[in-house]
């Protein structure tokens, strides 16, 4: 009983086989005749339903389409944005190092001005400041492995910055003229009128040039320097080296008595250093060449 059902599908299925063979031979040997007709009517018959399939599964075909393009934009974009930020980077990596070498150029001509050669200029990296109003220090990336020490003078491009105060193997802290601890043996450099330049408590841009005398003539616009070292005595020696810039005149209260005060700005800009340089040498004791 079995066998019977299975021995009738075998015939069944080798039937079938012939009868795709006989076709798809008569189809290749004869395009035309009955059973061309035959395939031409198929054709005709399907055609409709082929369309209306096509036509029904055309909304998914082009949100399987959106799809794909959606992730392959998605793709790009992500590859451009990195690409910007490369570029971003680049740039702005350009624009510092022109700024920096800008700074180092500045500060080598001050030193070819002022034959600063020969009191051993040391260049540093300012790597801390001051959060407070005073603006009374900064931090550098060199110490005393740089050949850094105490009471040694630093400037910026502009002119006189500070001193150093402490020093480690690797960094140190400069104390700022704009400290009121600070003091600076000064002159006026168009008359030479001595005096000595510190900050008022509070006023970190207001320096004042004190001891001058009633018969000393300051102006508006004059420009103040550092002294040097002005006397014969290595007992007196100042800490720092003649003429390096220290502010400009901005106004002189009580002139012409014994209280005369000048007032003046000085030329760097104490919240926006970023290289300096340390004198590490003083040559002649600081004292002006002749």
């Amino acid at each position: 009983m079995y066998d019977k059902p299975v021995r009738r599908r075998r015939a069944v299925l080798a039937l079938l086989v012939v009868c795709s063979l006989v076709l798809l031979t008569a189809s290749f040997g004869d395009g035309g005749g009955a059973l061309g007709g035959v395939q031409r009517g198929a054709v005709t018959v399907l055609s409709p339903i082929q369309e209306g399939a096509s036509r029904a599964l055309k909304p998914a075909r082009d949100l399987f389409g959106w799809v794909g393009d959606t992730f392959d934009a998605k793709g790009q974009l992500a590859d451009l944005r990195r690409e910007r930020d490369a570029y971003r980077r680049q740039a702005v990596q350009g624009t510092a190092a022109i700024r920096e070498n800008q700074r180092l150029n500045e500060m080598l001509k001050l030193d070819q001005s002022l034959n600063l050669g020969t009191a051993g200029p040391v260049a540093a990296r300012v790597i801390g400041k001051d959060g407070s109003v005073w603006w009374s220090q900064v931090q550098i990336n060199k110490g005393s492995e740089d050949g850094l020490a105490v009471d040694q003078p630093v400037i910026s491009s502009e002119g006189l910055v500070g001193i150093v105060r402490f020093v480690s193997s690797g960094s140190a802290t400069v104390r700022l003229i704009t400290d009121h601890a600070t003091y600076v043996p000064a002159r006026i450099n168009e008359s030479s009128v001595d005096g000595g330049v510190i900050a008022e408590t509070g006023r970190p841009n207001d320096l004042q040039m004190q001891f001058t005398e009633r018969d000393d003539v300051v102006k508006k616009g004059q420009v103040v320097v550092t002294s040097g070292t002005r006397s014969r005595s290595d007992e007196l020696l100042s800490l720092f080296p003649p003429n390096l810039p220290i502010g400009t005149v901005t106004r002189v209260d009580d002139p012409g008595t014994d209280d005369q005060r000048v007032h003046l700005r000085p030329f760097a800009d104490m919240r926006r250093l970023e290289f300096v340089q340390v004198l590490t040498k003083t040559p002649n004791g600081n004292r002006p060449t002749t």
